[in-house]
């Protein structure tokens, strides 16, 4: 069993810099993919071989499975890495893929249907034993079914987009009156976003923690999971501060019963590489499944960091064919570890700000990783995500990584564009954040105190 010689990286930013270094370490060549307005990317600059796929708009760049598949065989590439986004869980991709002789880093094609069909993957951990919120058996199609199961497990009740992801097709009703307006609203939005409408219920749940399970699988079905994240730092269903462990994981039994319900679910679809399964879990500590991601996620270093092992190439060794080479009473999580997303955004209304950075420092020392593909002198496009850069600190224990990443963010200087840093200094520095006394809805409630003061 040999590793590939040369993988292509249909990606950009940091997620392509961050494979194309393991892809170094492990001696395998690589080749990036770039539209025209990213020739001069960092990726592109540390890749073996570059191949332009297209104009900057994604779906003719980036999202061009044609124009990826001809670089991949132009380059002679024997397999591809997805990053996350883009065509990351694009069933029809791996299955190009494979049909092209190509082997796609990631999941099964079937993995990824039913991760991108949420009220599927609901039907299917029920049925295997997964604890799931309460909420309809399936996708609602109509108003009428939606009103049926509202009424049976009793308002509130969040309508989702099955296809959905990062908060698009999220409606909470809070009442009858609200359900249809919500149910419609839900349903357009889910349409535009994922070209699907398909919407089902769930009981809306308020204060809930969001915690995920990092799993690897290899192709003779073992499955391990290397601990939990906590993402519950989000605004409009978007993460914007990780950590590992999770604050409220302070028992040996919690995290052991959330890291065996992660491979249980995995299991439960045969699943392979490696993937997240994600829960909430309420104040009362009970813990419900809420979807699976068949990608590596953002926040993966905070894994990496507390464990010590390598996801992306662990991620490469499986879709090679290699075992895992780890038991699960080898993962042993050591520490603490916390990543802040920064982008290029207004900190204030988190709108956007592209332009060219006329100064960078990054911030090192002890414990400090930065991912990145910024440099001083380039533009920051328009067309793409706005995440710029992921600051990851590990210390001894919480407090010391919360310091530590205070201190990080002080060196972490951008000039030429506003960024989010200053939003992150301010949650760093909240007495309740600190206390680990937060949940999904703790943006909303200090934005809205402040507003009230």
């Amino acid at each position: 069993m040999k590793l590939f010689k040369k993988i292509l990286i249909a990606n950009r930013g940091e997620i392509a810099v961050r494979v194309i270094r393991a892809c170094r370490e492990l001696g395998i060549k690589t080749v990036a993919v770039y539209s025209d307005i990213e020739r001069e990317s960092l990726h592109v600059r540390l890749a073996d071989e570059a191949v332009c796929i297209g104009p900057a708009n994604s779906s003719q760049s980036y999202l061009n499975i044609p124009g990826i598949l001809s670089a991949a065989e132009i380059t002679d590439s024997e397999a591809i890495h997805p990053g996350y986004g883009f065509l990351s869980e694009n069933h029809y991709f791996a299955e190009a893929c494979a049909a092209s002789g190509i082997i796609f880093i990631g999941p099964t094609p079937e993995n990824i249907k039913i991760g991108g069909d949420k009220a599927k993957a609901r039907q299917i951990m029920r049925r295997k034993g997964v604890p799931v919120v309460p909420g309809s058996d399936g996708a609602v199609t109509t108003e009428e079914m939606a009103m049926k199961v509202a009424r049976k497990i009793g308002f509130p009740v969040m309508l989702k987009a099955s296809a959905g992801g990062g908060g698009r097709g999220m409606r909470i009703a809070r009442e009858e009156k609200d359900l249809e307006q919500s149910f419609y609203m839900a349903q357009r939005e889910a349409l535009t976003a994922f070209g699907n409408s398909e919407l089902y219920i769930e009981e809306y749940i308020p204060e809930t923690r969001h915690i995920e399970v990092q799993i690897m699988a290899d192709n003779k079905g073992t499955v391990i999971h290397l601990g939990e994240r906590d993402c519950s730092i989000q605004r409009r269903h978007q993460k914007l501060i990780e950590e590992s462990p999770s604050p409220i994981s302070t028992t040996e039994k919690f995290r052991k019963r959330i890291g065996e319900l992660g491979v249980k679910a995995a299991k439960a679809i045969k699943y392979r590489n490696v993937g997240t399964i994600e829960f909430i879990v309420t104040p009362e500590g009970n813990i419900y499944f809420t979807e699976i991601n068949t990608r590596v996620q953002v926040e993966h270093p905070v894994t990496e960091t507390v464990t010590g092992i390598d996801i992306i190439k662990e991620q490469i060794k499986l879709a090679a064919g290699f075992p895992i080479e780890y038991r699960q009473h080898q993962i042993r999580p050591s520490g603490h570890s916390i990543e802040c997303r920064i982008n290029a955004e207004d900190p204030e209304r988190f709108i956007p700000s592209p332009g060219k950075i006329t100064f960078l420092s990054l911030p090192g020392g002890p414990g400090v990783r930065v991912d990145t593909a910024i440099y001083s002198g380039w533009v920051v496009p328009s067309h793409y995500d706005s995440l710029i850069a992921k600051l990851i600190v590990h210390g001894k224990d919480r407090p010391e990584a919360i310091m530590m990443m205070r201190r990080a963010l002080e060196e972490f200087i951008v000039e030429g564009i506003k960024t989010t840093i200053p939003f992150h200094k301010k949650v760093l520095s909240n007495p309740d954040f600190i206390k680990g006394d937060f949940n999904t809805e703790f943006i909303e409630k200090i934005n809205s105190s402040q507003n009230t003061q």
